[in-house]
């Protein structure tokens, strides 16, 4: 069954404290872009909403992702993550067949 993606309180969390920290409320965009070292990589980033972008809203805030992307983002899990190679946000995407080291390049 196709879902649309699926946003953690954590990664909802992580937003509300980057919005608060820059005093205005921006959302976080999830895109799908050709290129990457595996076919596709993601672009994540504070933008503004859309009229065609998909809203996801928690905890106050809002993430975006646009039509185009949504296909590969079906029954995905937008999360916050903190390792030791950093704290950033992450897409645990069952569509992706392979993936590179760095996590942000896919392919399906």
């Amino acid at each position: 069954m196709n879902l649309p993606p699926k946003v953690t309180d954590r990664a909802f969390a992580r937003l509300a404290e980057i919005n608060e920290g820059a005093g205005e409320a921006k959302a976080l965009r999830i895109a799908v872009e050709g290129g990457g070292c595996s076919g596709f990589q993601y672009d994540i980033r504070l933008d503004d909403p859309a009229p065609e972008d998909l809203v996801l809203e928690g905890a106050g805030q809002k993430v975006l992702i646009d039509a185009v992307s949504l296909p590969f983002l079906t029954n995905a899990v937008i999360d916050f993550s903190e390792e030791l190679i950093g704290a950033r946000f992450v897409v645990e995407n069952p569509n992706a067949t392979s993936s590179c080291g760095c996590g942000t390049s896919f392919s399906i």
